[in-house]
């Protein structure tokens, strides 16, 4: 019988196995990488349980002291709590009417053919080609224009945010969409509708179970769209209506800026974004790469 065995009782090495200079190159590889993407998450951590005098000074990478003040001092120097209630308003709002247009649309364009169905998706997709500065006074001067003729306050309101946000998120969701219902079997309609279901039922009773992964990645992308953005945020609201992405610039005044309540408040902000996404992991990945293979 042959041996299964090498010099030094270790097992043969597989012909398809990678060479080990490889492997050691690629495990230094991704420990730099993992180091370049969690200095910073560090950096943020360890000055928001600082005292300010010293993040004000010379970085320390290891803490003299420790402090979780700065992280009860941010609801204090800035209506953190109010901005954090019109984000979830805006970001929720804006998620849910993505989702909801986005799947009435996307089901229509994937199982029906009509008039301007090609110019339809080839204008939904080339929206997303010009940068979103360029709507940015076009909005503007709709928004007061529209206020004054009509007196609907879409300037400085959450309506108006939400109507705003929705312009980038939703032909990013319908055209996912579309490439995710088309990989569904038609034959699952049909069999809905042979079993008395009409199109609606069919679409919320078959596609729409069928289509949570892409459902899921469409809502995270819409809510994570809406949640960080901060050029129209600064724009389009007031005091009143302010969101979180803009309402951090508050712990910067012109006599001080506080750093480690800053680093407190951005990790507080980015609890739900992180939290959803290792909640949604699984549907994430699914609905991202599901309807790209067919």
């Amino acid at each position: 019988m042959a041996s299964t065995t090498v010099s030094g009782g270790r097992p043969p090495r597989s012909p398809m196995a990678s060479p080990r200079s490889f492997a050691w190159a690629r495990r230094i590889f991704l420990t730099v990488l993992a180091a370049f993407v969690l200095l910073p998450v560090y950096v943020m951590i360890s000055s928001s349980l600082k005292p300010l005098e010293d993040v004000s000074g010379k970085f320390q990478w290891i803490p003299s002291g420790l402090t979780i003040r700065p992280y009860f001092d941010i609801w204090e120097t800035v209506p953190l709590s109010r901005y954090f209630v019109n984000s979830l308003i805006v970001a929720g709002a804006a998620t849910v009417l993505s989702v909801v247009i986005a799947v009435f649309a996307a089901y229509a364009v994937s199982r029906y053919t009509f008039r301007g169905k090609r110019v339809f998706t080839i204008t939904v997709l080339s929206t997303q080609m010009f940068p979103g500065i360029l709507f940015l006074l076009p909005l503007f001067l709709i928004y007061v224009n529209l206020g004054e003729a009509t007196g609907i306050a879409l300037f400085g309101s959450r309506g108006g945010l939400i109507l705003t946000y929705l312009t980038f998120s939703l032909p990013f969701s319908i055209w996912m969409l579309i490439g995710y219902f088309e990989s569904v079997p038609r034959e699952l309609d049909e069999a809905a509708m042979v079993d008395g279901c009409g199109p609606v039922m069919a679409l919320f009773r078959v596609v729409v179970p069928a289509a949570v992964p892409g459902i899921v990645a469409v809502a995270v992308y819409a809510f994570m769209t809406a949640w960080g953005e901060v050029l129209f945020a600064s724009v389009m609201t007031n005091e009143t209506t302010r969101t979180l992405a803009v309402g951090l610039q508050g712990y910067s005044t012109q006599n001080d800026v506080y750093w480690n309540q800053i680093m407190a408040a951005s990790l507080v902000v980015s609890i739900p974004v992180v939290a959803g996404f290792l909640l949604l992991q699984r549907y994430l990945v699914a609905g991202l790469t599901a309807g790209a293979v067919k």
